[in-house]
């Protein structure tokens, strides 16, 4: 067994841990002991959980000293309600220096329950990973916990067996199971785009514009078929738009003003604008509706139809070439090129069949309360209304949302705005 720091002369490993309530200076009183014995230290982690601490130090120690260390120790945490131990070279399980965890699993629940950390535990155990370690990352709207987990084998063959085998026990269970490779490539993405009907918004655009012109259930039938990937986006579109042939142009203010936001959606955006990522929405429905909502939300890129007005009145049809499904995934490549960045630093963020190209050509594909059609091909699914999820998906934590809105004079929980 070999150690990339070298023992000094005469010096024995030992793992030497305290545990006990956490208050200011047990940390300084716990190295201060350790120094008087002259104590190397080769590794140190320590953990607050709810009031409680956990220490530990990897080390070296002269055999003759380590019984008045003991003692030494074992005085301090008398007086401080801690227990302390020391396991020497012997008696320390043989295990490599620690590595680098190869995945990240983020497992989103209202409850998640031991019985079904215990299922996922069970499911990664049976490919051989191993749990390092777990951290919660959100207490609300949902709870949130984030396993950092070591996976035998390499290439995207073994992420995507585990991905299906953990999207199963997903759909059993009841609570959202993410997984993504860990380390550089997912803190490397910057640039979050956003399917804009059922995603970014609660409704869509086109139902709403249908209600003026008395077509609300014609038009919600023909696009839950082209939505289900049952019809061609582009003949749906124009079918669904000429029914609104004649509708003053003052619907479409009227309409904008009554669009409302995903519960999360404007946590969502604003954290990932205070983090330096940008941000995006595209859409099938029609760029006079979306202007003033990506305005408020200061999106940096925004694309959809475009409805024709004629003498104030909408003619039924929609100008120039339709955003369709191959068109989202060449917009989301132009943000890329245009925040110079590659594909793979991209997340998109969808609920239907014409998010599928883009879902597929991001680095991060998000089903977000999604049809079948893209479940299917998306890297995770979130099946909880709210859309901060995306961001504990991204590994981005509870309080540091809280802290960051904080900062914007933004107090209290506030995920459902």
């Amino acid at each position: 067994m070999s150690y990339a720091v070298a023992l000094q002369p005469g010096l024995e490993h030992a793992v030497i841990t305290l545990t006990g309530p956490d208050h200011p200076g047990v940390s300084a009183s716990f190295f201060a002991i350790l120094s008087q014995h002259n104590v190397q230290l080769l590794d140190v982690e320590q953990a607050h959980f709810r009031g409680r601490l956990a220490l530990a130090a990897f080390a070296g120690i002269a055999a003759e000293s380590v019984e008045a260390l003991r003692r030494d120790l074992e005085a301090s945490a008398e007086e401080s309600q801690h227990n302390v131990s020391i396991e020497m070279g012997s008696d320390l399980p043989v295990a490599p220096q620690r590595q680098r965890s190869t995945h990240a699993v983020v497992v989103l629940g209202d409850p998640v329950t031991a019985e079904a950390v215990s299922e996922i535990g069970r499911t990664l155990a049976s490919f051989g990973a191993n749990i390092d370690r777990i951290r919660g990352i959100s207490d609300y709207p949902v709870t949130g916990l984030e396993f950092s987990v070591t996976i035998p084998g390499v290439g995207d063959e073994v992420s995507h067996t585990v991905r299906s085998a953990l999207a199963a026990l997903s759909a059993r269970i009841g609570v959202d199971i993410a997984i993504e490779r860990a380390g550089l490539a997912r803190r490397s993405k910057r640039l979050v785009c956003f399917d804009c009907d059922s995603t970014l918004i609660t409704g869509e655009v086109i139902e709403m514009l249908a209600a003026h012109a008395g077509k609300e259930a014609e038009v919600a039938a023909v696009t839950e078929r082209a939505m289900a990937g049952e019809l061609d986006f582009e003949e749906s579109l124009r079918e669904r738009v000429a029914t609104l042939e004649g509708l003053d142009e003052s619907v479409l203010d009227a309409v904008a003003a009554d669009i409302v936001l995903t519960p999360g959606a404007r946590t969502t955006i604003r954290t990932l604008k205070q983090l330096g990522y940008s941000t995006a929405v595209v859409s099938g429905g029609f760029i006079q509706i979306l202007e003033p909502m990506a305005q408020d939300l200061e999106l940096d890129y925004v694309r959809a139809n475009t409805l024709e007005i004629v003498d104030g009145k909408l003619t039924g049809r929609v100008i120039g070439k339709v955003v369709d499904r191959q068109a989202k995934a060449e917009f989301l490549a132009e943000f890329a090129e245009d925040s110079g960045l590659k594909l793979s630093q991209t997340v998109a963020v969808g609920d239907g069949a014409n998010d599928i190209d883009m879902l597929t050509a991001a680095g991060l594909g998000i089903a977000f309360n999604a049809k079948p059609a893209l479940k299917e091909v998306a890297d995770t699914s979130v099946n909880h209304p709210f859309l901060d999820s995306v961001l504990y998906i991204m590994g981005v934590p509870r309080h540091e949302i809280d802290a960051l809105n904080e900062e914007e004079g933004v107090s209290g929980k506030v995920a459902l705005s």
